[in-house]
């Protein structure tokens, strides 16, 4: 396993200083870069990723909630916006595809995914990439995929148009967990709602010692929230996602919607827990928070999706094909 990187540089720095978060405002690659090599090192755990059951079995519902599902394994498979390989490492172990290349336009985050496919003994290698510009040649993937990561990229067009360049005639993209417009909006109302009570309620006295993050840590966190400010670019309306994928050049391109309750809890639960003083919840409240999102996320599915229109979820997925 290997990381290349089509540029040269410094090392990623751990913490992004209060002036790189300034300098960062006007240079959304940058932004992403910062964000996500500070992110490296502690996403799995902010997140609740793991690589066992649990994760398996979500990124395959999700990849197969879209695509449907998988008779014989892709041969290659190349993530999109990597992270710590979360989406692609999870698929791969799902039987969904043999051999994966974790991308990402942070280095920190590509060192993380590697690590984590070593560790799972997964046929894995790792590019530092821009998305608009990706270092493969034509035709050379059988499936593409990502998770959460469309919403990040400057000119989403030019990638996408990348990723059609990329694939192997008939071969498939998926993409999944990109926010929607009118979701987004609910979901960051009742998390900032949240942030604000949870860091003034565990300040008080008799919660202080056992929930109450320190001030430094608090810092920390408000100077990660402006970066990913700057990093989440777009939200998506679903019939415009799918036009913007046959403008790029893919056929047979759909949607598929998911999380509308199951927004309205997950992301008050993920702000909670990221605001107070990690290891206070413990593991009851982690499979409480899980199976409560799992139990929404299915009715969300069995009656929700049918009554309420796509835009109003919180998540978008979308698959196509490069023509053959």
């Amino acid at each position: 396993m290997s990381v290349t990187s089509p540029e040269s540089g410094a090392a990623p720095q751990p913490h992004a200083s209060k002036e790189q978060v300034a300098a960062a405002w006007d240079d959304p690659k940058l932004a992403n870069v910062l964000y996500h090599d500070w992110e490296a090192g502690t996403y799995d755990d902010k997140w609740s990723i793991s690589y066992d059951e649990r994760c398996i079995t979500y990124a395959r519902d999700r990849f197969e909630a879209v695509a449907g599902e998988v008779a014989t394994p892709y041969g290659r498979a190349l993530e999109l916006g990597s992270g710590t390989g979360f989406f692609l490492l999870n698929l791969m172990q799902a039987g969904v595809a043999d051999r994966g290349t974790a991308s990402d336009i942070s280095p920190g985050m590509v060192s993380v995914a590697l690590r984590n496919a070593e560790g799972l003994g997964l046929d894995v290698d790792g590019e530092v990439v821009d998305a608009e510009t990706l270092p493969f040649a034509d035709d050379t993937f059988d499936l593409v995929v990502g998770h959460a990561v469309l919403h990040h990229i400057p000119d989403l067009e030019q990638s996408l148009r990348e990723v059609v360049r990329v694939l192997k005639p008939g071969g498939r993209f998926v993409f999944a967990g990109e926010p929607t417009a009118k979701g987004d909006r609910v979901a960051r109302l009742l998390s900032r709602a949240t942030w604000w009570a949870t860091t003034r309620v565990t300040q008080l006295p008799p919660l202080r010692e056992k929930w109450a993050q320190s001030p430094a840590t608090l810092d920390e966190s408000s100077r990660a929230a402006a970066l990913e400010a700057v990093v989440d670019l777009h939200t998506f309306d679903p019939a415009e996602l799918e036009r913007m994928c046959l403008r790029a050049g893919a056929v047979d391109v759909a949607t598929v919607c998911e999380e509308f309750t199951a927004s309205w809890f997950g992301w008050p639960v993920r702000t909670f827990e990221v605001a107070v003083k990690p290891g206070a919840l413990g593991w009851n409240w982690a499979v409480f928070a899980y199976r409560t999102w799992q139990r929404l996320n299915e009715v969300d599915n069995r009656l929700w999706r049918h009554v309420v229109p796509k835009e109003y979820f919180y998540n978008v997925s979308v698959t196509g094909f490069k023509p053959e």
